[in-house]
């Protein structure tokens, strides 16, 4: 960066900041890192002996496998399908449990449901044809479609680690004994001798559980692709499969296993090594 004086209308001298840049690279600029230096040091550690700590606990892992069938329209001609990208999104995976009936039942290995729900994301890269005069296919442009295939499911799992169950909330409605005069029309020595119903006094507790949550690790798929519409180019082969021809609809059929791994936070009791 250079400096230089000029002078402005006034007749004062200002700077002028001169920048030298080379096509996209500011030359005033390293492009180069610096090494930077480390040394090993030492952390606070717990001490050894007996812990509780809050940490995910694995409940179990799962191979899910679901079936879909779909219908796909193309808003081109194709004459032939590239490939396809495919991904597996999970929306919703719940374990649905049932809760806790006394301080001695807080975990369970189930059986319990586990509900899925998601999609399917898939990039269908295509190969579209045109035509010349003559009605000849003679080159093809690519194109790519994206749909999503959704899917929803519900098995049934034996974890392998027990979920802690959840624990109701109480509510308990409890009153006061009161003795009202009755007023006129009734002797004075007689009371009315119940509760006022003009007061509500209630005890209630609530109890924070821990919910169950899945992790995907992994997913397969297999797939059957097939034209429904496939028409040829030429007159004299209307449905030959030697001719070059072309199609708007496939139906897709799916076999997709993934793999989930179901998690919750528990209270667990470590050791700490000294």
């Amino acid at each position: 960066m250079e400096y230089s004086e000029v002078k402005n209308k006034g007749g004062k001298k200002v700077s002028n900041k001169k920048h030298h840049y080379h096509d996209c690279v500011d030359l005033n600029k390293s492009a180069s890192i610096e090494q930077c230096m480390n040394e090993e040091t030492d952390t606070p550690v717990t001490p050894g002996g007996t812990r509780l700590v809050r940490i995910p606990v694995n409940l179990g892992d799962f191979n899910v496998t679901t079936h879909m069938v779909a219908n796909i329209e193309f808003p081109y001609p194709v004459s032939e399908i590239k490939d396809i990208k495919k991904r597996v999104v999970i929306l919703q995976c719940r374990l649905m449990t049932r809760t806790s009936a006394s301080p001695d039942d807080q975990f369970s290995s189930g059986p319990f449901p586990l509900f899925i729900k998601g999609y399917v994301r898939k990039n269908i890269q295509y190969a579209s044809p045109c035509y010349n005069e003559a009605g000849e296919c003679v080159s093809s442009e690519m194109k790519s479609l994206t749909v999503k295939v959704p899917f929803e499911c519900m098995t049934s799992v034996n974890l392998d680690s027990p979920a802690q169950l959840p624990v109701t909330n109480t509510r308990s409605e409890f009153d006061f004994f009161r003795a009202q005069d009755l007023g006129k029309g009734f002797p004075e020595k007689d009371k009315f001798l119940s509760s006022d119903i003009s007061q509500f006094h209630q005890t209630s507790t609530a109890a924070y559980n821990s919910l169950p949550y899945c992790e995907l690790l992994a997913h397969e798929i297999v797939e059957w692709d097939e034209a429904t519409d496939r028409h040829s180019h030429h007159y004299g082969y209307s449905h030959s499969p030697v001719a070059e021809g072309h199609f708007h609809h496939i139906v897709e059929k799916m076999m997709v296993t993934f793999t989930v791994s179901v998690l919750q936070e528990q209270q667990v009791r470590i050791t700490a090594l000294p």
